[in-house]
């Protein structure tokens, strides 16, 4: 979820509200990124064997995804249901309202959501492996556990998962993980959501830079009731991994696919989830042209005279986010032109591919005032010069997929996108 920015119902509507503009629960200057992809050298899946062809044996390989009301009255919000169980038996929980993100990697869910009773890592420095997670707009700290994820018929066997605000490791969530002036993404009404089901380009979501060293500040080590955490390096079958990537059968990718929508924006869409690229006949990558991506897995999009090196597709983020002149909204950072802008965009891919793209920037008062919740045209500014985040609405009307690195299908090895 490299960036989320949730406009609620009373939203711009009432300026003051701190989830206008904001990330997550809310800072009003929307961040760059999310998570850093992990080095190069990390990048495949840590379980698993990515799939070339179709499944020896197919399963169920999709599932529904839906935006629409929910309890937050978080606008552009794309949630699924996600069931975890006790690792190896049938003692079972499914948690509602999950956000599904192609910008980052593994389940993390609001411990507060989760009644079964996981087993949690032990952190090689000692205490309970903790990881501060950074998002857009906030951070978010909590344990790692291990549980069967169950997506449609596929499994996920004995996947660490993060327990966001563990009340166990709360204590040292602000002298690890909440720097001064960022928002601690502590409850499902921060995020907008239960959790989040990052099943973007990469596996494990730091890699070989945690397993070699602390230094990037992610994992920790964290005693009851501890007011300060040490750091601590974490091999690849601990780290929260993305649970595609642990699949027996379908696990080079996903495809997300939603259908198109008025630009006026409409109450409730729903579309599907698709497991695996070119692995069953209802992924296949077909004529889909494949965008390549840079070591940071970005696109180039040029807009409006500038060039946006760091261009990302993004389920995670609820809108388009870039810089232009485009009048906001009062006390906000999102877009509230007088009407409707049609605007054109060129997103290339390393490999030289590009495409030129066509799309809507509308009143997102008008349009969250009217009712709307699933909004192809709902945008704000990004933040950075060189951002251009192709978030929710740019999925309207496209299936796009989202190969996973070091894994292989007819369009190559990823990481890439295409559509």
């Amino acid at each position: 979820m490299r960036k989320i920015l949730m406009l609620t119902a009373a939203s711009c509507l009432f300026a003051l509200m701190t989830a206008c503009g904001g990330g997550g629960g809310g800072s009003s200057s929307p961040a760059q990124s999310t998570q850093s992809p992990p080095s190069s050298t990390s990048t495949s899946p840590t379980a698993g064997t990515p799939s070339t062809g179709a499944s020896p044996t197919p399963v169920a390989n999709q599932m529904s995804v839906t935006v629409g009301p929910n309890t937050w009255n978080a606008q552009n919000v794309l949630y699924t249901s996600v069931t975890i169980c006790v690792p190896g038996t049938s003692n079972c929980q499914t948690i509602n309202n999950v956000l599904v993100d192609t910008g980052s990697f593994g389940l993390r869910l609001f411990n507060s959501q989760v009644t079964l009773p996981l087993q949690k890592v032990s952190a090689t420095v000692g205490g309970t492996l903790t990881e501060c997670t950074t998002f857009g707009s906030g951070t978010a700290w909590g344990t790692v556990a291990q549980a069967d994820i169950k997506l449609a018929g596929e499994v996920a066997s004995k996947a660490p998962i993060q327990l966001i605000a563990d009340p166990a490791v709360s204590g040292s969530a602000a002298n690890n993980c909440i720097p001064a002036g960022v928002t601690d993404v502590n409850s499902p009404a921060a995020l907008g959501a239960n959790g989040i089901l990052g099943v973007g380009l990469n596996a494990a979501d730091c890699g070989a830079s945690c397993v070699a060293t602390t230094s990037p500040g992610w994992y920790f080590g964290c005693t009851a009731n501890a007011t300060t955490c040490p750091g601590t390096t974490v091999p690849l079958a601990n780290q929260v991994t993305n649970p595609v990537s642990m699949f027996a059968h379908d696990n080079n990718g996903v495809v997300l696919t939603l259908p198109s929508i008025p630009s006026s924006g409409v109450s409730s869409v729903s579309g599907t989830l698709t497991f695996g690229i070119d692995t069953q006949a209802n992924n296949a990558l077909g004529s889909a042209k494949v965008y390549t991506l840079n070591n940071n897995y970005d696109l180039t999009t040029s807009f409006n005279g500038n060039t946006f090196p760091e261009s990302f597709l993004d389920s995670g983020s609820n809108g388009l986010f870039f810089n232009d002149s485009i009048t906001t909204c009062s006390g906000s950072t999102f877009y509230c032109p007088a009407s409707t802008m049609s605007l054109s965009a060129v997103m290339q891919g390393l490999n030289g591919n590009n495409v030129s793209l066509n799309f809507d920037v509308g009143n997102a008062n008008t349009m969250v005032g009217n009712g709307a919740y699933a909004m192809n045209d709902f945008a704000a500014q990004g933040g950075s010069a060189n951002l251009f985040d192709w978030g929710l609405p740019f999925f309207y009307g496209r299936s796009i997929y989202t190969a996973i690195a070091g894994t292989t299908n007819s369009g190559g090895t990823g990481p890439f996108f295409a559509f």
